[in-house]
């Protein structure tokens, strides 16, 4: 299996930095002001890093923040989250904190988690010493496999990047055996329901053990069908079947067996119209009950869209924050 740590990553951070924060960095966490709002500097950042790709990682974020205590206007943030150890890592680091540095003049703390499946590795400073001058930088790290110890204590802790950092270390020992690996993603996923969070954070975190715990076809609609039980016997409705298991299965192995296995809404409209509005019905489902109602131009869009274009805006769903990207060539 390939499995797919990246995306994960990206969306959880993105969604929750507070919640990463204050689970990897209780310090720094203290010392912001959460009640301001942060900023992601994604595109200034790439722009800074583009001609400095030192090695594969699995996140680089810049983030503007305040301070609790008022003595800066505002600093910066500068995140690695590294999933391969890599010699190159702390002067990366290095490069890419002097460059944001000479690009804002602002304080900037980096920090890194190292998400590698070793114990060893743990680069934490970069520096040089030549004719009597010394530079120098040290970075705190959080090593994931440091909570492999006690993987009962991170499954009851509370924060969300508890779940997130056991969803990995289990994707990672679980690699080459995949029942092993059904039987923790089954568990993760019933911890969900029994956390006091809200709706959105439930699906978002589902997507996030769902996208990197990876499982053969067969197994994984045995994990979407379990999950889609345990939601009747709790009376919620946060992973629908429309959203997560009918359209994938139905792009697999056709629209018949999908509509079988509980794609309710295309029923009638697959049965009458055949493949192609079945499809249309189904996708219409699905984006309303993501993102409401929708408007008589979508659905338009929608009955006049072959096939193709259908099953290409389907895999969208899941990861679009809006109609709009959806729809995004």
């Amino acid at each position: 299996m390939n499995d797919d740590y990246d995306t994960p990553w990206k969306e959880v951070v993105t969604r929750y930095f507070p919640e990463f924060m204050a689970f990897y960095f209780p310090d720094a966490h203290a010392a912001i002001d959460w009640s301001r709002a942060h900023d992601f500097l994604d595109q200034e950042f790439a722009a800074l890093s583009r001609d400095a790709e030192l090695g594969k990682r699995l996140l680089d974020k810049l983030v503007r923040v305040y301070l609790r205590d008022g003595g800066e206007h505002w600093v910066l943030v500068h995140l690695e989250v590294q999933g391969w150890r890599d010699a190159a890592f702390a002067e990366r680091v290095f490069t890419y904190h002097y460059r944001v540095y000479d690009r804002y003049r602002r304080p900037l703390a980096s920090m890194a988690v190292l998400a590698d499946a070793g114990q060893r590795w743990r680069p934490a400073s970069f520096g040089y010493r030549l004719f009597g001058c010394a530079m120098r930088l040290d970075f705190p790290v959080v090593k994931l496999q440091d909570y492999a110890r006690n993987m009962e204590a991170l499954l009851a802790d509370p924060n969300s990047f508890a779940l997130v950092t056991a969803a990995h270390l289990l994707t990672q020992q679980t690699r080459r055996h995949v029942h092993q690996r059904r039987r923790a993603k089954w568990r993760l996923a019933k911890l969900l329901y029994q956390r006091d969070w809200d709706k959105q954070r439930i699906i978002d975190l589902y997507r996030m053990i769902d996208w990197m715990m990876r499982l053969p076809a067969s197994l994984d609609r045995r994990i979407h069908y379990a999950v889609l039980q345990l939601e009747r016997r709790e009376t919620m409705t946060y992973i629908s079947s429309i959203e997560r298991i009918g359209m994938e299965i139905g792009r697999k192995q056709g629209l018949e067996e999908g509509r079988q296995e509980g794609r309710q809404e295309g029923r009638q409209e697959g049965r009458q119209a055949g493949r192609q509005e079945g499809g249309a019905a189904v996708l219409s489902a699905m984006l309303a009950k993501r993102f409401g109602p929708l408007d008589a131009a979508v659905t338009e869009r929608l009955v006049r869209a072959d096939v193709g274009r259908l099953s290409a805006w389907a895999l969208k769903v899941v990861d679009a924050g809006s109609l709009d990207e959806v729809f995004r060539d």
